[in-house]
């Protein structure tokens, strides 16, 4: 019998940071899961690190200025490194502010992905309990399938 239903294209929901781990899970991703016909999404959830970390933030409004100008500055280079990397298969690239895993549970949910990929970076279990980690918050909150994408160099 010939199948009369139309393909779907899948919506596959690829969370990214500026870490060789996202790069290494979007790299698996295309070598063992990508399909022609998928439709991808990377995810960025930037993070403003100068601006929490800096004493002066709190105290200079002009430096508080300049280090936002220099943050979306940062934010607007890494968008557009990751649009590359979706020249060749298409797809759309996304970045949200918030907690990176509450950002990645609530697009994926709303864009009805099929599939969740995203590294590891490697915690080990003391820091990971203490500092709380995205893969694992975002594998116990979503209904989605989740990829966690561990390198085997730096996972032994």
């Amino acid at each position: 019998m010939a199948e009369t239903e139309p393909k779907h294209k899948r919506k596959i929901l690829i969370a990214m940071d500026e870490s060789q781990h996202s790069e290494d899970a979007f790299e698996f991703y295309m070598k063992n899961v990508h399909r022609p016909d998928d439709h991808v999404t990377l995810l960025y959830v930037p993070e403003y690190h100068a601006i929490v970390q800096s004493p002066m933030a709190m105290t200079d409004v002009a430096v508080v200025s300049e280090m936002m100008r220099e943050e979306g500055e940062r934010i607007k280079n890494v968008v557009s490194h990751l649009s590359k990397k979706l020249k060749d298969i298409g797809g759309s690239v996304k970045s949200i502010g918030g907690k990176p895993g509450d950002v990645i549970v609530s697009v994926a949910k709303e864009a009805e992905v099929s599939l969740i990929v995203m590294g590891s970076r490697g915690m080990g279990t003391i820091r990971r309990t203490f500092v709380g980690s995205v893969s694992d918050y975002v594998m116990h909150h979503s209904h989605i399938p989740v990829l966690v994408c561990k390198h085997p160099d730096v996972h032994k």
